[in-house]
């Protein structure tokens, strides 16, 4: 199998140029996972339980401090102040429920998927519904047809076309903020109702909240008729909370429930598109259809990137050792940094990190890709 050479586009300056340039071929999906030893999964109760601790611990105190502050406009600036801080907090809890589903988090698969359900109800996500389609997204990671989630439009479909002639339209700068605010306000809850990014042979829409049939337009089912049960009990821990919350603002006010729930809300969902959009999403990484695909390809476009050690902490590292997450998901996050080490020391030109500051990258991302063509050099799809 012949490696596929990354292309940097022109306009990218060497400071935004990736680390892993090569001809070399790329290994299988058995070479990749020999790099990672068998006790990389090993289960260590005290950071286990240690991580869920601290991410439980540190967001009940934020949400404590939010009970305190007055409903009041002057107090504004500490309710933005309290928004950022505890959604940022609570975004901890939302990867070790993402371990979870990734049977990395305890051995006890009950006790497990327990630890799961409850975190990501309470953040209103439908556990074993996000489950299913993020093990999709990692079995086809990169793949234009049966990919999921950040699947980028082809220039040659409906929806790239009108990407591409927005993107001309409003100018780069403009399209960068609607790209934005797209994606980190309107993209989670887009993606949860509609399927908006998902793969090709998915159609339009998909639900994580009910079974729909198949069609013409829908090759393969997202969540095919015997997930049912699961996608029930998704539910019903979404209404559970939602019942909990109505409780509460006849208790104490409608306002003081938006503030209090709602701040934080939208600010985990924002780290949350953050981190998926730029693990799979910059100017040179390809992106494959069903000819050129394959599993190794898939996994090694993801890319590790520099969030610093208060972020690595608090969201347990979810953005810096993403190579290898995709590499062998259920390592737990606190040996991953050990798996990414021994990945970039076996596969150094194949191991993607790029050392650009979030922010900057985050805005190249949200100016720059819009749909994909398919490249006359390696076949493969890029922005």
């Amino acid at each position: 199998m012949r490696r596929l050479i990354a292309l940097v586009p022109p306009a990218l300056s060497q400071s935004h140029r990736f680390e892993q340039v090569s001809s070399e071929p790329y290994p299988t999906k058995a070479e990749l996972l020999s790099c990672l030893p068998p006790e990389l999964n090993r289960f260590d109760p005290l950071k286990a339980w240690g991580s869920l601790g601290m991410s439980v611990g540190l967001s009940l105190l934020a949400y404590g401090v939010g009970t305190q502050i007055p409903l009041q406009w002057a107090a504004l600036p500490l309710w933005l102040l309290y928004g950022a801080v505890t959604g940022t907090v609570a975004m901890g809890c939302w990867v070790i429920a993402h371990e979870c589903g990734h049977n990395a988090f305890h051995p006890n698969r009950r006790l497990e998927a327990c630890v799961g359900f409850v975190l990501h109800s309470l953040l209103l996500v439908p556990y074993h519904c996000w489950a299913r389609s993020h093990a999709v997204h990692h079995a086809h990671c990169n793949h234009l047809e049966e990919g999921e989630t950040h699947v980028p439009p082809r220039v040659s479909s409906p929806t790239g076309q009108i990407t591409e002639a927005l993107k001309q339209k409003l100018g780069l700068r403009l399209f960068g903020w609607v790209s934005l605010f797209n994606h980190l306000v309107l993209g989670w809850p887009l993606y949860l109702f509609f399927g908006a990014t998902g793969g090709e042979d998915y159609g339009r829409p998909t639900s994580h909240f009910r079974i729909l049939a198949g069609g013409i337009e829908r090759k393969r089912l997202l969540f095919p008729a015997s997930f049912r049960g699961l996608m029930l009990r998704s539910n019903l821990g979404l209404i559970a909370v939602l019942m909990a919350l109505g409780c509460a603002a006849i208790q104490f006010s409608l306002l003081r429930v938006l503030c209090v729930y709602g701040l934080p809300y939208l600010v985990v969902n924002v780290w949350l598109v953050v981190y998926t959009w730029l693990q799979h999403t910059d100017l040179n990484i390809p992106h494959f259809s069903n000819q050129e695909w394959s599993w190794a390809k898939g996994a090694l476009q993801t890319v590790d990137r520099p969030y610093g050690p208060v972020l690595n902490l608090l969201h347990h590292g979810i953005g810096s050792t993403h190579v290898c997450h995709h590499i062998k998901s259920t390592i737990p996050h606190y040996n991953a940094w050990r798996g990414t080490a021994l990945l970039r020391q076996r596969y150094p030109e194949l191991v993607r990190y790029d050392p650009t500051p979030i922010h900057q990258a985050l805005w190249r991302v949200a100016t720059r890709c819009g749909a994909v063509r398919q490249s006359p050099v390696d076949g493969a799809y890029y922005y």
